[in-house]
């Protein structure tokens, strides 16, 4: 077993540390979820709690590794004796992005219990990880399903296992630890808001701090062991003050003016539920047992807040998790309580009782929020801009074009032409609800919200027999494939005789994710001021439907003379908010460039991902200028995507009493959907009288066409099947 790196040898982040050590205190906290940008040691540092923890006594043979001093009553392995134990350190268990269900929870031998009629059960990851330390390594890419599992048993600190008639309970108290990286996605808003603490990780940008921390990785890289050895004594240390503070904690009293001053906060901020004020609880208790203390002081609330309510304060998933400090410090003082006023002072708590500083190897102190280690975002991006309001206005209109569609682009007149200056980015309209875009035809990409596919959950469809373990037992077809060779295998009593070849696995039918590819026209006929903030919150509005529905994401746009990938495919819908909100205008319509860049794309992420569908969304008034014949380019173009059957929708964004059609053109060589952007709300009038007129009249419509089903899933059925 390779020696892990010391804990008290990491260097700087202190929230981290904190964080860490909180929940080492007191489990009930809730776990932390660490969030930082790549190469932060988040992994190091949780591997490095887990070597730290001190052992634990379990009963010999137990699989799920009850306390002999108070076994679990309901253990598969149980009832156990009483008896001393035996010692072991807890365990430290990883749950891999790519887990089944039954990996985690455990999973029934389906075999055994029909043949048998025994409960044969294998425990899963939350039995191993029991009193120990369960760590999920970029939580924000785990199905949603896994994550729902296992935060149900982090807080309910058992697992129930409910499958085929049999019943499975053991408890499953762990240490819950998430990191992940916010450019490769969020995670749902309900879904953070289970974790008890968060906390922030950067980089240094101290080039001392940086010196400091490649030595130390050069040294232990060069002889692990050694290098532990020389901070044995203060691991030592440190986990001589966790027991002490664990022993500490049941003493601690949390007085009602911290009570107060808790819930005021919450209320404040205006945090959903309750789970907050019961959270930051927990953690001003852990902070003063942390500290040797068995009062609760404001410092310890303050400290609280920054590290249980910033995650929980975003509103949708543009939003940046962070605190302003000064809001927090102007409640507190006014909520303040007499026994608040402590004549022993003890704003830095713990600090005097630690073993060192920041860097120091104790590190145990509450250390100040908002330093380099971990910065706060005071203000989310769209706040952070707000004082775009004295961008030069542009004309409200443009000059539409009374020519052909080969000179569609000739109305933009001097602004619009070949060297025309670039025109500043313009805010976008607030988002509304989308009609729901699905992609037609029956898939098996990665679980989500979107389109029908293939999954492990859903509704069943139907039985197959299994490949490799069987997993989602179709009990009829089981039964039904079982039962003309029951006289055959010399049946005599009431049991029925299953052998292998008789199971059948269930297929089910849910919903899948896809890769939503954004092409925005950034011309200079989009570049009037009221038409691009409509077409940026119309965009905006797709991309949290997409982030709602699990979505990856990319965002070319095409202007000028070229196209640019501004955002290559990702599942962080947030870093495409952020590159629509600067996007500026100006120039000629390359369409065909933009078109051509798209099935760039395409054409690499089927290389990287075959099994993900795309969904192609152009967002254009379906001009094309430049160049010799813009118009034939771009419909060549188009129909490189038709023939690859990939799904498209045009965004039709012409504007005006003179209609040119254009994107109606453009979609049908595409060889698929136009929708204006009025037509794009799910509540709006005219996509409602459309999905009429579809239901009275079904007609075929090409493979690759987009269903458009605005929550209609019986009309959506014939259209779907129909494709």
């Amino acid at each position: 077993m390779s020696t892990p790196y010391p804990f008290t040898a990491i260097v700087g982040m202190d929230d981290l540390r904190l964080g860490l050590l909180l929940n080492a205190v007191s489990p009930a906290v809730g776990g932390v979820l660490v969030r930082g940008e790549k190469g932060t040691a988040k992994s190091t540092a949780v591997r490095a709690l887990s070597a730290l923890l001190p052992e634990l006594a379990v009963v010999a043979g137990c699989r799920f590794g009850c306390d002999p001093a108070a076994p679990d009553p309901h253990c598969p392995d149980g009832p156990h004796g009483s008896g001393p134990g035996v010692s072991r350190p807890p365990r430290m268990v990883e749950l891999p992005v790519g887990a089944s269900e039954d990996r985690l929870v455990g999973a029934l031998d389906i075999e055994r219990a029909l043949s048998e009629g025994v409960k044969a059960f294998e425990p899963g990851l939350l039995a191993d990880a029991h009193r120990g330390v369960l760590y999920v390594d970029e939580v924000n890419l785990l199905h949603d399903h896994l994550v729902d599992l296992l935060l149900d048993a982090a807080a309910m600190g058992a697992s129930y296992v409910e499958r085929e008639g049999v019943s499975v309970r053991h408890a499953a108290r762990f240490l819950l630890v998430g990191t992940m990286n916010p450019e490769e996605g969020e995670l749902r808003p309900q879904l953070l808001d289970r974790f008890g603490l968060t906390v922030e990780v950067a980089a240094s940008r101290e080039p001392e701090r940086r010196v400091e921390v490649v030595r130390r990785r050069l040294v232990y890289d060069d002889d692990p062991a050694a290098f532990a050895a020389r901070w044995a004594d203060e691991e030592s240390a440190l986990r001589a003050r966790i027991v002490a503070a664990r022993a500490l904690l049941p003493e601690v009293r949390l007085g009602d003016a911290a009570l107060l001053q808790i819930a005021a906060t919450c209320a404040a901020f205006e945090v959903d539920g309750m789970r907050a004020d019961i959270v930051m609880a927990r953690t001003a208790t852990a902070l003063a047992a942390w500290d040797g203390r068995t009062d609760v002081r404001a410092e310890d609330v303050r400290q609280a807040a920054l590290l249980a309510l910033p995650h929980r304060r975003r509103r949708n998933p543009f939003d940046a998790p962070g605190l302003d400090e000064d809001r927090l410090d102007d409640t507190l003082e006014r909520f303040k309580g007499e026994d608040d006023d402590n004549p022993d002072g003890g704003g830095d708590g713990g600090n005097g009782g630690g073993s060192g500083g920041p860097d120091g190897p104790g590190g145990g102190g509450i250390p100040p929020q908002g330093g380099p280690e971990g910065p706060e975002a005071s203000d989310t991006p769209r706040e952070s801009e707000a004082g775009r309001d004295d961008t030069p206005v542009e004309p409200e209109s443009e000059p539409e074009p009374t020519s052909g569609p080969g000179s569609a682009d000739s109305g933009a007149g001097a602004g619009a032409g070949a060297g025309a200056g670039e025109q500043s980015a313009v805010r976008a309209a607030e988002p509304f609800r989308t009609k729901t875009l699905s992609v037609p035809g029956l898939g098996e990409g990665a679980a989500g919200r979107r389109s029908r596919a293939r999954t492990e959950h859903g509704r069943t469809t139907g039985s197959r027999r299994p490949r490799g373990a069987l997993t989602k037992l179709h009990l009829a077809a089981t039964v039904q494939a079982a039962a003309p060779h029951q006289r055959a295998r010399g049946r005599s009593g009431p049991g029925l005789l299953v052998r292998r070849d008789d199971l059948r696995q269930a297929t089910r039918e849910g919903r899948e994710g896809n890769l939503v590819l954004f092409v925005v026209d950034a011309s200079g006929s989009m570049a009037a001021r009221a038409r691009m903030s409509a077409v940026k919150g119309a965009v905006l509005s797709l991309l949290l439907d997409a982030y709602q529905r699990r979505d990856k994401v990319g965002l070319i746009t095409f202007r000028g003379k070229a196209a640019e990938v501004a955002l290559p495919p990702t599942s962080s819908v947030d870093a495409a908010a952020a590159r629509l909100e600067s996007l500026p205008t100006g120039g000629r319509t390359p369409l065909a460039a933009g078109l051509l860049k798209a099935h760039d794309v395409l054409r690499v992420e089927r290389m990287r991902d075959p099994a993900r569908r795309p969904l192609l969304l152009v967002v254009t008034d379906g001009r094309a200028t430049g160049g010799a014949d813009p118009v034939a380019l771009a419909a060549r173009a188009a129909r490189l995507h038709a023939a690859e059957g990939t799904a498209s929708v045009v965004v039709d964004c012409e504007s005006g009493p003179v209609r040119l059609g254009l994107a109606g053109s453009l979609a049908a060589a595409l060889a698929g959907t136009a929708i204006t952007l009025d037509e794009l709300r799910a509540d709006s009038i005219a996509g409602l009288v459309r999905d009429v007129q579809q239901v009275g009249q079904p007609q075929q419509q090409p493979r690759q066409q987009v269903s458009s089903d605005n929550r209609r899933d019986g009309h959506n059925g014939r259209s779907r099947r129909a494709a």
